[in-house]
Order: structure tokens, then C-alpha cells, then sequence
């Protein structure tokens, strides 16, 4: 049997989603910001972002970008580029949903010797990086961060086999900082892809399938579903309280 494999989708430069645009009379709460897991299938109309406008039926807003990685080099406004971090821009977000740090670690460090790439996004502890420092942001705004997993690849040979041993890192470190701060949730997708599941995949093998953006979709839409269940309910018993939950 083949161990499993994390699958950074978002690893091939392709063509970027549609970007929307946020108005200041804008109402819509969900932003999503990310790398190709986001944004594939959009040109579809099965990415994601699309997939939760569906299921909660309110708009989302998708500034996600195939190839994007996680990791910017200047923060100054003229030299913006793919980088997830600068997709994000304050808004009315109830929820910022995001996926990002696999092209790091495939062109920046091969999936190799990592540490160093691994350790500017996000340290061992969960708590220093630049993917803390976004999250942190996006929390001083107001929103929550849903960070969702990459895919994995049981019992199938991928093209990126060799990333498995560090995808799973960096995740282990994004839920601990989910784990220690109000507002952050790590939602894992490594049981979306039964063994052998050849059709979760688009031709590839590192991109997913339309019916997996599909689950995806429909899995993040649940936990945001879930969530504001509790903040209404909470608000109804007890209106002066401010609402935050953690996962």
C-alpha cells in the first residue's frame, strides 16, 4: 500500500478565479483569499467559494489566485503580488475562509529541507509566522479565520508524493494555533478522498476534481453554518455579551 500523500493543491500556476471588488455599501460577510485549492474550478462555476455561496445562498467574495504562496517578501503596497496575505483586505467579514503555504513549500524548498520556509510561515508552536501575523489581522478586524487543509491522496501516486512529510507539519502547527487562539478554526480535509479515489482528482493529480471542490465547499459552509448558529443563539439569551468562539 502507498502511504498516503498530502496533496498542496495550489501547486501549478493557472489561471487565476475572478476577484470581486468590495464596495464600501458592501454587505457581504465572507471573504475567501487562497492559493489553486480555492480558486480551481472556478471558471467552472464549482470552486469553493462558489460552492459555500451556494450552500449558505449569500454571496462571497473570492480573491484567491492559483499559485499563490503564503510567504511575502515586502508588505509595501507597490509590490503586492500572488502572495495570500496581500488577497486580504478589510471588509464587513463575519468569516475570511483560507488555504495557502503548499507552493511554499514545493517551489520554495522542494519539499525538502523546509525548516527554514516552514518556519516563516508559521514556528513549530503555532504562534510566530506569517501565517499567525495574517490570521492575527484578519482577527483585529472583527473575523473569524477558517483555514482549510489540503487534500490527500490514499493509496494513489502523485506528482507530489515527496510533500507529504511537511504538509502534514504545517498543518499540525496550523491547528495548534487554532487550538490556542479565539476565532482561528482548522477544518482538515484528510478524509475527503476514499482510497484509491483516482476521480477526487482532476487529470493532474494534484488539483481537485469539481465534486471535491464540491465537498469542500459543503464541509466549510457546515462548520460557518454551525458557528452562527451559536453566536445567534448566544445573542438571544444574553444580547450585551460579545460573541466569540473558539474552535
Amino acid at each position: 500500500m502507498l502511504k498516503k500523500s498530502v496533496l498542496f493543491v495550489g501547486l501549478l500556476l493557472g489561471l487565476a478565479t475572478c476577484q470581486g471588488a468590495v464596495s464600501k455599501d458592501s454587505q457581504v460577510r465572507i471573504l475567501a483569499i487562497g492559493d489553486s485549492l480555492m480558486a480551481w474550478n472556478s471558471v467552472l462555476g464549482s470552486s469553493i467559494p462558489k460552492v459555500i455561496a451556494e450552500e449558505l445562498n449569500e454571496p462571497v467574495i473570492d480573491h484567491s489566485v492559483s499559485g499563490a504562496r503564503m510567504l511575502t517578501r515586502d508588505y509595501s503596497p507597490d509590490k503586492k503580488g500572488f502572495a495570500v496575505p496581500y488577497q486580504y483586505e478589510k471588509g464587513p467579514w463575519d468569516w475570511v475562509v483560507v488555504t495557502g503555504g503548499g507552493n511554499d513549500l514545493l517551489f520554495g524548498c522542494g519539499c525538502g529541507r523546509c525548516d527554514k520556509v516552514m518556519d516563516q510561515m508559521i514556528s513549530k508552536d503555532g504562534l510566530s509566522g506569517q501565517i499567525p501575523d495574517l490570521f492575527r489581522r484578519i482577527r483585529a478586524d472583527g473575523a473569524r479565520v477558517l483555514y482549510s487543509g489540503y487534500l490527500r491522496s490514499p493509496n494513489l501516486l502523485t506528482p507530489i508524493e515527496h510533500c507529504k512529510d511537511d504538509g502534514d507539519e504545517m498543518e499540525a502547527r496550523i491547528a495548534r494555533l487554532a487550538g490556542q487562539e479565539e476565532g482561528i478554526v482548522f477544518a482538515s480535509m484528510a478524509h475527503i478522498v476514499p482510497p484509491g479515489g483516482l476521480t477526487y482528482f482532476a487529470p493532474d493529480l494534484i488539483h481537485p476534481a469539481r465534486k471535491t471542490s464540491r465537498l469542500i465547499g459543503e464541509r466549510l459552509s457546515r462548520i460557518i453554518r454551525d458557528f452562527d448558529a451559536k453566536d445567534k443563539e448566544r445573542a438571544s439569551s444574553d444580547p450585551e455579551r460579545p460573541v466569540i468562539l473558539s474552535e
